[in-house]
């Protein structure tokens, strides 16, 4: 309807003046028609006619048992008492008031500092100045009431002095404190009368309904079933906090780093910098020019390998590996090997997936130059002794690189402790972006390491004849690199330093141990890695069914598991097998997820529907 239509007469039945502005009445019919025919399905639109599944912040989909148990603030049956949480003892995850104005709308939550736009016609009215729409930006314009928050969104301190403290209703305020995030708290009005009791771990209860209403991914459905995310050996999902970081980045920063002399190059180079300085303190490093950004794990193998390799290692120099090495620390090493004539030897495995150290130390002598070995299986879950692995190495003299894609998230890394010459792992892995990983190296290691790439932002000066190199760690990022998803990595690694690395392995070494028995228990079920220490990788396979076959039924129960070589066929074969399924569990699982799994293959087992 256009503007003339609707001016042909005014709500008391009087003509308009031509070219008159429109009065507040007006205005508000006008916006009431606007919404009435923009909102309605269009001709193209199909017929709707169940109910939309729920994207991003919405009211939570869960099982009827699991939110009556929420709801009455019980813990799952399976759930041990350390991590038993009474309701007083935690602030509830905030959530939206209910929405006004428009019925049958959900309006859309507010992203930082934005007024929520809801209700009659102040959704489309023009505010006077500027509403900023993400944290950050012209603070005194921010709203007198607090938003609705986003998950945990960060007052991200540091160098950008422009972002405002959100102060959120429902949220204690911010805090130094790692773990100072407001499911780790107490209520903060009236404070509890008793402080929060510790439990024989050492380790902080933590609320896991709570955490799970920072990653909106999970109220997500699938076949009409609330998703059970247990593919978190392949990617773990995201907190709001990195969603949000990702879109402050690019609403406020967003520039090429190391140069140019404007405001927003030196926001996007602080902000960088400061995700660098996230990776190296997480890690242990010494120092942030030890902390590499590439692509991944997979990434910074390869640069070891082409860079390091290239120049150190030669015919009838040797690579150790063990058999439990995914693709990623293999493939580079054939590779390099045929190039330079050096010779790969594996360290075997016994049948329950242990590294048998004897014969890894049999196999290292004057010639080993280099050792690469895994922390922790993503095929098996099997946790390697990789201290004992480094010590062994260094007594030979070989430099050793440790993949810690697997263990980042479940394990608290200290390279300094472990010292290891290399260590690698990959942003996606622990609630972080894709495409964005880090190689650690030891400062002296990475002095007798050439450049991998050649380009802009690693030089220090370059002719037609030669080039200057700057020192590490711009040394091996030429280019312009992946400077959102290093600073969304940042952000995960503080959202983690806040929960706890030693509470995460604690609670989700209690979900491996409750579904570990509950699982081999289903008549058919072989599991596969049964290691004396493992992560929270549960590999199995069913008699009479593909593992492709069982990934399948279980999607249909909206559960989420990988089927397949898991980009690890040597250590499968070993094992007889060219495929499993794969449950991996992260600490925002449950109990309850669970026993729904555990339910769905027992039905598969038995052939029911």
């Amino acid at each position: 309807m256009s503007t003339s239509e609707f001016r042909g007469e005014r709500s008391d039945g009087t003509s308009p003046v031509p070219d008159q502005p429109l009065n507040e009445a007006e205005l508000s019919a006008l916006a009431s028609q606007l919404f009435a025919t923009s909102f309605r399905p269009g001709p193209d639109s199909p017929p709707v006619t169940t109910q939309v599944a729920p994207r991003g912040v919405v009211p939570d989909v869960t099982a009827p048992a699991s939110a009556a148990s929420a709801e009455a603030g019980l813990a799952h049956p399976g759930t041990p008492g350390e991590f038993v949480s009474g309701p007083e003892l935690f602030v509830p995850s905030p959530s939206s008031p209910a929405p006004e104005g428009f019925p049958g709308v959900v309006p859309l939550a507010p992203r930082g500092n934005a007024a929520n736009p809801i209700g009659g016609l102040e959704a489309f009215a023009v505010p006077t100045g500027l509403v900023p729409t993400t944290p950050g930006v012209l603070a005194s314009a921010r709203p007198s009431a607090p938003p609705a928050p986003r998950g945990n969104v960060p007052s991200w301190p540091g160098s950008v002095p422009t972002v405002p403290e959100l102060n959120w209703s429902g949220a204690p305020a911010p805090s130094d404190d790692a773990g100072s995030y407001y499911f780790l708290q107490s209520a903060a009005a009236p404070p509890p009368a008793e402080p929060v009791p510790s439990i024989p771990n050492d380790h902080e209860v933590f609320d896991v309904h709570a955490i799970r209403a920072d990653f909106p991914i999970l109220k997500e459905t699938v076949n009409g079933k609330p998703l059970i995310w247990f593919d978190n050996a392949a990617t773990t999902q995201k907190p709001q906090a990195v969603i949000d970081r990702l879109a402050h980045f690019y609403a406020h920063e967003n520039s090429n780093i190391h140069r140019a002399a404007h405001e927003l190059a030196a926001r996007a180079t602080d902000a960088y910098e400061e995700a660098r300085e996230a990776v190296r303190r997480f890690i242990g490093a010494a120092k942030t020019e030890e902390i590499i950004f590439v692509r991944g794990t997979t990434e910074a193998i390869n640069l070891v390998a082409y860079s390091w390799g290239r120049k150190h290692l030669g015919p009838g120099d040797e690579i150790v590996i063990t058999h439990l090495e995914h693709h990623a620390n293999i493939v580079p090493w054939q590779l390099i090997a045929q190039q330079t004539g050096a010779v790969i030897k594996v360290a075997p495995v016994d049948d329950a997936g242990n590294l048998l150290l004897s014969e890894f130390e049999d196999l290292l002598g004057p010639r080993t130059k280099l050792v690469a070995a895994t922390q922790v299986s993503n095929a098996l879950g099997t946790v390697t002794p990789v201290k004992t692995i480094v010590e062994l190495g260094h007594r030979y003299g070989a430099r050793v690189l440790i993949d810690g894609a697997q263990s980042i998230p479940h394990i608290p890394i200290d390279v300094a402790e472990l010292g290891a010459d290399f260590f690698v792992f990959s942003g996606h892995k622990i609630y972080g972006p894709t495409g964005i990983g880090v190689l650690y190296g030891r400062e002296d290691v990475l002095a007798e390491t050439p450049p991998w790439q050649g380009g802009g932002n690693m030089i220090a000066d370059v002719t037609l004849e030669r080039s200057v190199f700057q020192e590490p760690p711009n040394k091996f990022e030429a280019g312009t690199g992946n400077i959102a998803d290093a600073v969304g990595l940042g952000e995960a690694l503080r959202y983690v330093e806040r929960v706890g690395v030693e509470r995460i392995a604690a609670y989700e070494h209690a979900l491996l141990e409750y579904a570990t028995p509950r699982l081999a228990a289903i008549p058919g079920v072989r599991l596969v890695g049964t290691a004396d220490e493992k992560a929270s990788v549960l590999s199995f396979v069913l008699a009479g069914h593909e593992p492709l076959e069982v990934g399948k039924a279980l999607n249909a129960e909206g559960i989420a598991v990988r089927a397949g070589h898991h980009c690890a066929q040597p250590i499968l074969r070993r094992l007889g097998l060219e495929a499993t399924v794969r449950p991996s569990f992260a600490f925002y699982n449950t109990f309850e997820e669970i026993d729904v799994f555990i339910d769905a293959v027992r039905r598969i087992a038995e052939g029911s529907p």
